[in-house]
């Protein structure tokens, strides 16, 4: 699995019309440029090469001032507030607070005009569209990272090192509320011990794309388990129960590997690891998915939410590894680039097909 900083350090992007650029700069006042021509390459003059590149200068603090709004999944926010960490380091006058009241939480608000970027796990649905077109909210969609929703279990469960989805499905769907209440009904090789199941709050993308993809539609999911819109709740829960399992994004996972155990899923093809090439390349199925952010088009005419949009999409694949996530294909970028450039509005995720590449969904 791939390492990470830990995604509590204050705790399917957008790029520019222009990206944040800076002119590179000689350390030295009179050293040999940092990119030889012929004419001057160790081979051609005899000399030796300068062992370390020309840094580029610190720049000054930029003088923007303001707040950017986000709010929504805690599955994308790891992303966000490292984003905003970062921002904030060259631009010291922008408040940029990150909130985490769920997928559809942050939609709720995104919707009312009260938030300027919403973080979502899961596409914007059409209901949610027709909110914001109501109340005159235009947006833009980006996808930032890709995720793959793991299944998790207490490190002294030795049994359940693999489920298929249909077992997943025995455990988790409305049927199972009330019946299944042991892991032998799970399979009858496994002990006779009391499952304890955790998992993402209704209003949670997490909750929505994983009961789709688990059960056949969003939403459709036994009641009696312990909900949060919390992963780090979850992560606890499991945590403290030998027989529970729970479910979230693979960052929290990468932030608890030492703690939890990742079960690994047979979607048809055997049973598959969430590493990151499994990942993005769509292995991990069917619980890999896109991770996105939306952005008022209005407010991106401020130029505090604008540096931000460009500084987040500039910096997105880099921070997005960093927190546990697997960037996004090299393709994507140019056309994110263009939706921006464009101002493009509407979503082309919503209604999307499990599994569909991310850079086909960008081209409609």
């Amino acid at each position: 699995m791939m390492s990470k900083k830990n995604i509590n350090r204050s705790v399917f992007t957008f790029v520019a019309g222009v990206t944040l650029a800076a002119a590179l700069a000689s350390c030295g006042g009179s050293e040999t440029p940092t990119t030889p021509t012929a004419a001057t390459t160790p081979a051609a003059t005899g000399t030796t090469a300068a062992k370390e590149p020309a840094k580029e200068p610190a720049k000054a603090p930029s003088n923007l001032t303001g707040n950017v709004t986000l709010d929504g999944s805690s599955t994308v926010a790891p992303v966000s507030k490292a984003v905003a960490e970062e921002f904030a380091k060259g631009n010291p006058g922008v408040k940029v607070p990150v909130g985490t009241s769920g997928t559809g939480g942050g939609f709720k608000k995104f919707c009312a005009g009260d938030i300027d970027i919403s973080n979502a796990s899961r596409p914007i649905k059409k209901k949610e569209e027709e909110d914001c077109a109501k109340n005159g909210v235009e947006f833009v969609e980006i996808p930032v990272a890709i995720d793959g929703l793991t299944v998790v279990v207490n490190k002294e469960n030795t049994f359940a090192k693999c489920l298929t989805v249909a077992e997943l499905k025995t455990m988790w769907s409305p049927e199972a509320q009330g019946t299944i209440t042991n892991w032998n009904q799970i399979r009858p090789s496994f002990p006779d011990a009391k499952l304890a199941l955790f998992g993402a709050g209704a209003d949670s993308g997490t909750f929505d794309y994983f009961t789709e993809a688990i059960n056949g539609k969003s939403k459709v999911s036994r009641t009696d388990y312990q909900p949060s819109e919390d992963d780090n709740i979850i992560v606890k829960g499991v945590q403290g129960d030998k027989n529970a399992l729970g479910f979230f994004g693979v960052a929290y996972f990468e932030e608890n590997a030492k703690a939890l155990t990742a079960v690994e899923i047979d979607g048809g093809a055997g049973c598959v690891a969430p590493t990151a090439e499994n990942i993005n390349t769509g292995k991990y199925t069917p619980l890999s998915r896109p991770l996105l952010i939306y952005i008022n088009k209005k407010s991106y005419a401020r130029p505090e939410v604008k540096a931000f949009v460009d500084f987040y999409v500039t910096n997105k694949n880099k921070l997005a590894k960093e927190v546990g996530y697997v960037a996004l294909p090299s393709e994507a970028e140019p056309l994110i680039a263009d939706r921006i450039k464009t101002g493009k509005t509407g979503s082309t995720f919503h209604d999307a097909k499990a599994g569909t590449p991310i850079v086909d969904l960008l081209k409609k």
